[in-house]
């Protein structure tokens, strides 16, 4: 026993005397730093919606009338938070500080985007939410919430700050940016982004257009009327969009899974209805006509070919109908024929177009709402694959299609392609903007559960109700006038 302790004693004396405990407990398999740029990848991966995802089909986009793999029922419960993506960019700020970058870096201005943008996803599915106290891990782990309102004047105070960075990077060709799959590293694409995004915001706050502290409409009026401070993004060119591969990210629809979902996953009637009653030729291209039809004798070329079912149908009546052929199935040649698919937009500029004609018929800035109107529906038809050239004349030579001015039945109509537009990108927007406007109007039945009800919200992480339950009951109690964390309550934004 002497002779181990003695050996052990030598081992010790071995170490160098300026070694210290820190060091010792360093696992050397596994990184203590990680270079901004790599913290930037894994940022932007962690924001991306994917295409036919739960969020679409509670966008009411396509519908499972297959209950092994899914159902349409908004009977939600919690949700999660999203501090772990805010750790990352708070990670990848201090990175870039600590490998000597400037104060202005490329990675804190696009910090300042992410917080924004996470911040607001958060806020948009659940309210208040801990901020001005948050992100402080084992220093305060019983953060306060701050308001819903508070946090959207936050979230555009970031943006202004990483548009205004971004300038001056890009004013004197300071760009350094590396691990951007999206947009290439291209600063300006990305503040183009910024504004676009900030449109978005503003655009969510409509109900609260008349409140001064926001002061919604000088904000909206600003980049629209400063091109130079505020560059926008001009065509589909510059949208954030994630691209799918052959081999490491395929697209969710491909041929190795056609034979698992193919036919036990099928077109909403939201969505595909809207376009046959509008005679759209996006309708030829994101569905295959109902067999049923053409045993009428309707053809592929004929709308009412085409039939989706309600999201609120039961799904025994739906997967009876749909094995009868009564509804048509997501089109095989399009999102089932590769691995590539199309891009999955984020940010983009279709969104953009009927953001500005909204804000137009709103009377919040002058111009013309008909020309972004138009614009958007043309960039949709185009990123889908549908000819402006063959079948814009018919079209916008309807009634139902012409824009009737700025009034509601123009605001009506730029919701509607607005959502039209959205048909499997930008994650929960067209969910959030039939929230704050009720266009279009989602079906509900037996199939969405909730007695009847869309859901407006998600309840907060069922941690929250043992760790930091006092703030999380004063938060309920200030937005709703109780404790009951309900997913069917109104949150500030869409009071």
């Amino acid at each position: 026993m002497k002779k181990l302790l003695y050996l052990f004693l030598l081992l010790f004396l071995a170490i160098p005397a300026c070694t210290d405990f820190e060091e010792l407990e360093e696992n050397p398999n596994r990184p203590g730093q990680v270079p901004p740029n790599l913290l930037f990848t894994n940022i932007l991966n962690s924001m991306v919606y994917q295409p036919w995802s739960d969020e679409h089909r509670w966008n009411q986009f396509w519908c499972s009338n297959y209950a092994y793999y899914d159902d349409q029922e908004y009977d939600w419960t919690t949700t999660s938070f999203n501090f772990a993506q805010l750790n990352n960019v708070n990670q990848m700020i201090s990175e870039a500080e600590r490998v000597g970058l400037p104060d202005n870096n490329v990675y804190s201005a696009m910090g300042k985007f992410f917080k924004a943008y996470f911040y607001v996803d958060m806020s948009m599915r659940l309210g208040d939410l801990p901020l001005s106290e948050a992100e402080k891990g084992l220093e305060n782990i019983t953060p306060k919430y701050d308001s819903q309102k508070s946090i959207f004047i936050q979230a555009l105070k970031w943006l202004d700050e990483s548009n205004n960075e971004l300038q001056v990077l890009i004013n004197n060709n300071d760009n350094i940016l590396t691990g951007d799959f999206m947009l290439g590293n291209d600063l300006k694409k990305w503040q183009k982004v910024v504004n676009a995004y900030k449109l978005r915001i503003l655009i969510s706050l409509s109900k609260k257009d008349t409140d001064g502290e926001l002061n919604i409409k000088q904000k909206f009026a600003d980049v629209i009327n400063n091109p130079s401070k505020y560059p926008l993004m001009s065509s589909l060119l510059d949208n954030l969009q994630y691209r799918f591969n052959n081999t490491t990210e395929k697209y969710p629809l491909n041929p190795d899974n056609y034979g698992f979902t193919a036919t036990r996953n099928n077109m909403s009637a939201t969505y595909l209805n809207t376009l046959v009653s509008l005679k759209d030729p996006r309708t030829f291209l994101v569905a295959d006509p109902a067999p049923a039809k053409l045993k009428l004798g309707l053809t592929p070329q004929d709308h009412a070919a085409y039939v989706g079912a309600s999201s609120g149908e039961s799904l025994d009546d739906m997967s009876t109908k749909m094995l009868n052929g009564e509804y048509s199935a997501i089109s095989k040649e399009k999102y089932y024929g590769s691995y590539t698919g199309e891009p999955s937009i984020q940010i983009g500029y279709i969104e953009q177009c009927f953001n500005i004609a909204e804000a137009i018929n709103r009377g919040w800035i002058s111009g013309n709402a008909e020309t972004y109107y138009t614009e958007g529906i043309k960039a949709s038809w185009f990123f889908h694959g549908a000819s402006v050239t063959d079948n814009w004349s018919n079209y916008y030579s309807q009634a139902i299609v012409a824009y009737k001015g700025n009034n509601p039945d123009g605001l009506n109509q730029i919701l509607t392609q607005k959502y039209l537009g959205f048909f499997q990108n930008s994650g929960w927007e067209a969910y959030n903007n039939y929230r704050r406007t009720g266009i279009p109007q989602f079906l509900t039945g037996p199939g969405t559960a909730n007695s009847g009800r869309i859901a407006k919200r998600w309840q907060y992480p069922s941690s929250e109700r043992t760790t930091n339950q006092q703030n999380y009951q004063t938060a309920l109690q200030n937005q709703f006038g109780n404790t009951n964390d309900d997913i069917n309550s109104e949150m500030w934004i869409i009071k």
